[in-house]
């Protein structure tokens, strides 16, 4: 389901009953669309998350912990400005739209009494947060600015005065009588009845249009009936939020849908089903804006690699001939009186393979012994450029799997995570080193921590600076180590020396989880003791070399992973 104008009515109520009359403790923006206000109510916080995300914009309750940057942008600050401190006094949806209004209370700097009100408007690509003086109906601020080129309807920059968005001239679907849908509804020329419903009603998204036709069977006479019916839970406040898989999609709905099939798992708040439906896809999007010049380098790195790799192997087939010249140059001087001065070839019997004959080319204007020492040099030649390529094809391809590690690191790391990848990937010399903002430090993360069905512990490497800190120096000698067996992935360690073959295999879910074949089944996973693991002298990092191991195979699940995260 879109978050359509019937789920924000939901929110709202949610909402309602849970921050009115809360105080504003705290206000982040950790990204470029999105505010966290802390809002401290019946003695609890709740974290509030305004998203203006183009794909996915929403307003919610969450426990996702988000990273805040070192320097607060400045829409945040102003937020800080006028909201900090300030109480919630109510949310108001705009007639059955998807924009709602957060009205606070708050003092300006000479300790007056200040209405300011925070409007959210989840519109797509269209999506924006405003933060309004009502006493002026003045813009304080917004997390998007428009320019009036953008924008002939309204002025969306700071100091314009507040215009609300366009209103649909639609039916509400909560105070629309039933002879006026019935007449709505026929009128409409849209060429389905869900087309219709969405073209008759304010805010109704297309699985909301699709329930309701399956509920009233398609008969306008009786839509009337069956939109009250479905409405009154959510008017009642009787919700039931429910999250269903079907096939690869994954919808979520305020109350069961009929017209939904599929595994459905339900929640105690609509804020605990958003973050269960939005979290990875919302953290995915995340990372890839955060690491989009890393991720570009990084093609760019394993092109240039995969492609000198391929020039390299193609001039050590050409060294593959180095022997012939050996063997000419051999048999020319075992018959070099019988070469004269001037000829261009000539035919000797080859007494490396039976006497057969070999001919040989030669230069004119060379003496024999001359022909044979040229056919002595490009031996010597080839068989040097084998050695250098062989060497050259060892550290390419060190660097290709290098390259490809991090790559694969990237598309599992969490948002505070790609920092360290950053700096990681300018130690290596691939970036530029950047200069910080405040000369702050940035913290490095640490290891993810699991614990297994009988309570032992094991960590997962998230990053090449992680997986040698944890292999190398956290873990003991006895413990255990495992690793996707010849692909890119997370170090893991199971922090016992005599773990059960129940934990090992719990251990070896985790490494196919963080590894490059993560959506493989059977996927191959080597188990050995730590003191076998070592880091070979000027290995790149996280490269280590085992010996001993013994090897499981698992088709790594979501759902073991999240079930083994310790709290």
């Amino acid at each position: 389901m879109s978050f359509d104008g019937i789920f924000t009515r939901a929110m709202t109520d949610e909402l309602n009953r849970l921050l009115k009359n809360g105080r504003v403790a705290k206000i982040n923006q950790p990204y470029a669309n999105e505010v966290i206000l802390t809002i401290r109510s019946n003695r609890k916080n709740h974290r509030l998350l305004l998203s203006a995300h183009p794909q996915y914009a929403r307003i919610q309750l969450t426990e996702v912990p988000f990273d805040n940057p070192m320097q607060p942008p400045q829409f945040c600050m102003v937020m800080r400005k006028h909201l900090d401190g300030a109480i919630l006094d109510r949310v108001e949806q705009m007639e059955n739209d998807r924009v709602i209004h957060f009205y606070f209370k708050s003092r300006d700097e000479l300790g007056d009494i200040q209405d300011v009100m925070l409007v959210a408007e989840i519109m797509g690509r269209h999506s924006n947060l405003l933060l309004v003086d009502e006493g002026e109906n003045k813009i304080l601020d917004l997390i998007r600015h428009v320019s009036i080129s953008q924008n002939s309807y309204r002025t969306l920059l700071p100091g314009a005065p507040f215009k609300a968005a366009p209103n649909q001239e639609k039916l509400n679907p909560f105070t629309a009588h039933r002879d006026d849908i019935i007449a709505a509804m026929e009128k409409s020329d849209r060429p389905s009845f869900e087309k219709k419903i969405q073209d008759v009603f304010q805010g109704i998204g297309r699985d909301t249009a699709q329930e309701l036709a399956e509920r009233s069977k398609e008969s306008a006479a009786d839509l009337p009936e069956a939109l009250k019916e479905f409405l009154s839970p959510i008017e009642q406040g009787e919700l039931k939020p429910t999250l269903v898989a079907q096939g690869r999609k994954t919808f979520f709905t305020p109350i069961p849908y009929v017209s939904l099939s599929g595994e459905a798992t339900t929640y105690d708040s609509l804020g605990g089903l958003l973050d269960a439906y939005y979290g990875e896809k919302a953290e995915r999007d995340r990372v890839q804006q955060q690491a989009s010049d890393l991720i570009q380098v990084l093609k760019n790195e394993l092109d240039k690699n995969r492609n000198k790799l391929k020039k390299i192997r193609k001039e050590l087939d050409d060294t593959q001939y180095a022997e012939d010249y050996r063997i000419k140059g051999e048999v020319l001087t075992a018959y070099l009186h019988e070469v004269k001065k001037g000829q261009k070839e000539i035919t000797l019997p080859n007494f490396y393979d039976e006497e057969q004959p070999l001919t040989i080319q030669l230069d004119s204007q060379k003496s024999p012994a001359e022909n044979a020492q040229k056919l002595f040099s490009r031996y010597q030649k080839l068989k040097s450029a084998s050695i250098h390529l062989t060497e050259q094809i060892r550290l390419t391809e060190n660097e290709i799997q290098y390259l490809d590690s991090v790559m694969t690191q990237l598309e599992v790391a969490s948002p505070g995570e790609v920092d360290e990848i950053r700096e990681e990937l300018i130690e290596e010399g691939y970036l530029r080193k950047r200069k910080r903002k405040n000369g702050k430090q940035q913290k490095r993360s640490q290891p993810e921590k699991y614990l297994s069905s009988d309570g032992t512990e094991i960590l997962v490497g998230k990053n090449n600076r992680q997986n040698d800190q944890l292999t190398m120096k956290t873990a003991r000698k006895t413990d255990w180590w495992l690793h996707a067996k010849d692909i890119p992935g997370s170090h893991v360690i199971i922090r016992s020396d005599t773990p059960s073959e129940e934990t090992v295999l719990e251990a070896a879910h985790l490494a196919g989880y963080y590894s490059k074949s993560r959506l493989s089944s059977s996927v191959p996973i080597d188990v050995v003791q730590v003191k076998q693991v070592r880091k070979p002298n000027g290995a790149k990092p996280g490269f280590v070399i085992y010996e001993g191991q013994r090897t499981v195979y698992v088709t790594p699940a979501k759902e073991v992973v999240e079930n083994l995260k310790a709290d």
